[in-house]
C-alpha cells in the first residue's frame, strides 16, 4: 500500500462499517408483528417462554394467541397506533404478551422501572403522556397500589375505570395484574382495570380487525420509550421504532449464532433495552426460546434455570456474573449447556471474562457495547476474535450501522488509533427523545451521526475500545444513573447548602455513587440521615452509598465544580484507609 492509499485508509475506517457478521445479510423491512407471525407460523409447537416463577410454558402459537387476545383488547379498550402504553412490572410473561400487543396494534410500549419510587413514576408518566399504564400489585417493599392510589386519588373514588387527572391528563386507564393469577377480577379500588377486563373486552373486536390494524402499520412508526439517564435535568425518553429494534435484535442474534434450538437464560430485566430487545426480540427473531428464572435477579434460580432447562446462553451485567460464579452452590451445578450469552452494561474485567468461559462453559460469550438512543448495541466481540481483542476491545460495529470518533473540540474524524468520541449513524440511531427536540437536536447532529458521550479509539481492523467518558454518567452494576437527579433531590434537604454527586471505582458494581455535601453554617447531619432521606424519594441503586461532608470544593477559576478531582481524592483517601 502507498503512503498515500495508507492515508486515506487510516482516515476513513474511522466511518466504515465492518461486518463481522451476516454482512451480506439485508435490512429487514417488516414491522414486529409481520416478522413475529412469520416465526410463529414456522414454528408453531416450538417452546417460545418458560416462566419458572409462574409455572407456565407457551409454544409460539400459544404466544400469538395470547398477544393477539390482548391486542384485541386493547383496541377495544379505545387504544391503537400511536397511543403511549407504560408498564411498571417486574419480569414475567405478561410483560411479553404486552410488549407484543403493542407492537401488534401500533401502540408505543413506555417502559418504566420497577425500581422507582413515586416522583420518578409520576415523572415518566408526564413526561411520555401515558394513556394507559399496566402494573403489578407490589414489588418487594414497594406497594404500588398504596403508591398509584396517593399519587391518583380518583382511583379510590371513581366510578368507573375512565380516569380523568388534572395532574396526569393524558391517563385514562390503569390496569392492575397479578403474576401468579392473571385472571383474578379483584379490584384493589374501584378505578383500576383488571387484566380479566381487557381479554374479556376482546371478544368485540375480531381477529380480522386486527389484522387490518397490523396492515396499516410501518416499519418506521415509533413502537417503544425507554428512559435513559443524561448528564443533566431528568431522564430523557427515548423513542424507538419497529425497524430500530427488530433488526439490532435479529443481527445480534446472527453474531451469536442464534437458531430456534438455543435457549437463553434472561436474569437481565425487561424494561432494560438489554432485555427487552436483546433478549426478548433476539430470542423471537429466529425462533428461540426465552427462559424467566425469577421475576428479578436471584443468582441461585439462574443457576437452577440453566441447569433444569438445558440453556444454552445466558446474559447479564458483569455483577450478575460475579453472584452467580460465588454463589455457594455453583459447584453443585450442571451449567455444561451453556455456549454463550452476552455481557454488558458496565465494563468487564479480563479475570471474569475468563472465569465465566472456563467455569461457566461459556466460551462463545461475547462483551457488547451500545446505548439505549442506539436501539441499544452498536458492538459485539465474536467468538473467533483473540482472548485480548474479546478482553480489552468491545469488538466491531454490528452490520449496516457506521461508527466514527471524533475529535472533542472540533468534531473532526480522527484517523485510527487516536482518542475522541464514538459516534454512531444508521438504522439503529433512535428517533429522538420524546417531546424534546432541544436535547434530540443537542444529540444527533445535522449529518445523522448520534453523539455517545464516551470516548475512545479504533484500531485499523475496527475494534473498538472504550477509554472513558465524557459523559457524567455513573454506571452501577448496569444501571445508568446520573448525578443531577440525586442532586437535585439532596439539594432539596432543608440542611444542605451544596452538593455533588459522582462516581467511585467499586469491584463488585463497577462503580459506586458517591454524594459530597456541604451544610448550611452552624447546620450538623449524619450520613444515615441524607441516606434516608433519599432512600423514601429515590430508587435503591441511586441512593449514595458513600456520602462525606465538607467544607468547601475542589473548583476552577471560574467556579465550577471539579468532579473529577473529588473522585481522585475520594479514591486516594479510601487506599490510604483501607
Amino acid at each position: 500500500m502507498t503512503d498515500i492509499g495508507r492515508g486515506w485508509f487510516e482516515v476513513t475506517t474511522a466511518v466504515k462499517s465492518y461486518f463481522h457478521t451476516g454482512g451480506a445479510v439485508p435490512l429487514m423491512g417488516q414491522t414486529i408483528p409481520d416478522y413475529f407471525a412469520h416465526i410463529a407460523g414456522k414454528f408453531p409447537e416450538r417452546e417460545a417462554v418458560v416462566s419458572l416463577h409462574q409455572e407456565r410454558r407457551l409454544t409460539y402459537r400459544g404466544l400469538a394467541n395470547g398477544i393477539d387476545m390482548l391486542g384485541r383488547g386493547l383496541v377495544a379498550m379505545g387504544f391503537g397506533r400511536g397511543d403511549r402504553i407504560g408498564v411498571w412490572s417486574t419480569n414475567n410473561i405478561e410483560w411479553l404478551l404486552l410488549q407484543m400487543a403493542t407492537a401488534r396494534i401500533g401502540a408505543i410500549l413506555v417502559n418504566i422501572n420497577p425500581a422507582y419510587r413515586v416522583d420518578e413514576l409520576a415523572y415518566s408518566l408526564k413526561c411520555s403522556e401515558v394513556q394507559c399504564l399496566f402494573t403489578i400489585p407490589s414489588f418487594r417493599s414497594s406497594d404500588y397500589v398504596s403508591m398509584l392510589n396517593g399519587l391518583i386519588p380518583e382511583l379510590r373514588k371513581a366510578q368507573s375505570p375512565d380516569l380523568r387527572n388534572g395532574n396526569f391528563p393524558s391517563l385514562r386507564r390503569v390496569v392492575i395484574y397479578d403474576p401468579s393469577d392473571p385472571s383474578r377480577t379483584e379490584q384493589p379500588s374501584p378505578g383500576f382495570t383488571t387484566w380479566s377486563d381487557i381479554t374479556s373486552a376482546a371478544r368485540d373486536v375480531s381477529k380480522g380487525d386486527l389484522d387490518k390494524i397490523t396492515a396499516s402499520l410501518d416499519m418506521d412508526d415509533p413502537i417503544n420509550i425507554q428512559y435513559t439517564s443524561g448528564t443533566t435535568g431528568f431522564p430523557k425518553a427515548v423513542l424507538l421504532s419497529h425497524h430500530n429494534i427488530l433488526n439490532n435484535a435479529y443481527f445480534a442474534a446472527l453474531a451469536m449464532r442464534f437458531t430456534k434450538d438455543d435457549r437463553l437464560c434472561v436474569p437481565v430485566p425487561f424494561y432494560h433495552c438489554f432485555g427487552m430487545v436483546l433478549a426478548n426480540l433476539l430470542c423471537l427473531s429466529v425462533g428461540a426460546c426465552i427462559i424467566l428464572p425469577s421475576e428479578y435477579f436471584d443468582p441461585l434460580q439462574v443457576l437452577k434455570a440453566i441447569e433444569r432447562e438445558r440453556c444454552t446462553a445466558i446474559h447479564g451485567v458483569p455483577t450478575m456474573f460475579i453472584a452467580e460464579l460465588e454463589h455457594p452452590c455453583f459447584g453443585e451445578t450442571d451449567l455444561s449447556s451453556l455456549r454463550t450469552g452476552i455481557m454488558a452494561g458496565a465494563p468487564c474485567p479480563p479475570a471474569l471474562m475468563e472465569r465465566v468461559m472456563n467455569e461457566m462453559n461459556c466460551t462463545e460469550i461475547l462483551i457488547g457495547y451500545g446505548e439505549t438512543e442506539a436501539s441499544p448495541l452498536t458492538h459485539l466481540t465474536s467468538a473467533c476474535d483473540s482472548m485480548e481483542r474479546r478482553v480489552e476491545t468491545v469488538g466491531r460495529n454490528l452490520p449496516h450501522q457506521e461508527v466514527k470518533v471524533v475529535d472533542t473540540s472540533t468534531g473532526r474524524t480522527l484517523p485510527v488509533g487516536q482518542t475522541g468520541e464514538i459516534c454512531f449513524r444508521g438504522y439503529h440511531v433512535m428517533k429522538g427523545y420524546y417531546g424534546d427536540r432541544e436535547s434530540t437536536s443537542g444529540t444527533i447532529d445535522e449529518n445523522g451521526w448520534l453523539h455517545s458521550g464516551d470516548l475512545g479509539a479504533m484500531d485499523g481492523d475496527g475494534y473498538l475500545k472504550i477509554t472513558g467518558r465524557l459523559k457524567e454518567l455513573i454506571i452501577r452494576g448496569g444501571e445508568n444513573i446520573y448525578p443531577r437527579e440525586i442532586e437535585d433531590l439532596i439539594f432539596t434537604h432543608p440542611k444542605v447548602a451544596e452538593v455533588a454527586v459522582f462516581g467511585i471505582p467499586d469491584e463488585f458494581y463497577g462503580e459506586e455513587v458517591m454524594a459530597w455535601i456541604q451544610l448550611h453554617a452552624g447546620e450538623t447531619a449524619t450520613v444515615e440521615e441524607i441516606r434516608d432521606f433519599c432512600k423514601a424519594r429515590l430508587a435503591h441503586f441511586k441512593v449514595p452509598k458513600h456520602i462525606w461532608f465538607v467544607d468547601k470544593f475542589p473548583m476552577t477559576v471560574t467556579g465550577k465544580l471539579q468532579k473529577f478531582r473529588m473522585r481522585e481524592l475520594a479514591v486516594e483517601k479510601m487506599k490510604i484507609e483501607g
